[in-house]
């Protein structure tokens, strides 16, 4: 075999693993939010984002939000409750470290129920297109309708983005 012919093979070879890791993670993601969810919904909390890592060390960081915010107390309950569901399940392939959080002042807007929940607020969005030439916006959240947010920028410009379009939203914290 050629030395470019190898090179290409070896190429091949290790986009075909790294793609089967992606497959595997995401799936691994995909069944701990099937037994995390619940559990927290249990307790009368939402499960605003799960964030796992894998490598040398693994975490497996929860953040958890309900109406007024989170106490100590509740954190203190979802991982007591979450650990024993994992320790059942045993989903993760290694030891990790379990971290359960409050998604902080500047919560992840997650979803349309977020964007309508959060209305009034200022937030931070950012999109995979341009859309009237930008793709970073900031500005006082006007809920969601009918798959369109809606921002009123500064000097009250309003705008309304496609909610598909939206990379990455939360809330903007200004002291």
């Amino acid at each position: 075999m050629s030395k470019g012919g190898f090179s290409h093979s070896f190429l091949l070879i290790e986009l075909i693993f790294e793609g089967s890791l992606k497959m595997s993670r995401d799936k691994l993601k995909q069944k701990l939010h099937s037994l995390i969810e619940p559990v927290v919904r249990e307790h009368g909390l939402e499960l605003v984002q799960l964030d796992y890592s894998s490598g040398g060390k693994a975490h497996l960081g929860i953040f958890i939000d309900k109406p007024g915010g989170v106490t100590i107390a509740d954190c203190e309950t979802i991982s007591r409750s979450v650990s024993d569901v994992l320790d059942a399940y045993d989903p993760i392939p290694q030891s990790y470290l379990l971290e359960v959080s409050s998604p902080g002042l500047e919560r992840p807007l997650t979803g349309e129920r977020d964007f309508q929940r959060f209305q009034g607020e200022m937030v931070k969005l950012y999109t995979a297109e341009p859309v009237a030439g930008r793709r970073s916006f900031q500005g006082r959240l006007d809920g969601c309708e009918e798959g369109l947010v809606g921002l009123t920028l500064e000097h009250d410009e309003e705008i309304r983005i496609p909610l598909a379009l939206i990379t990455k939203a939360h809330l903007w914290f200004q002291p």
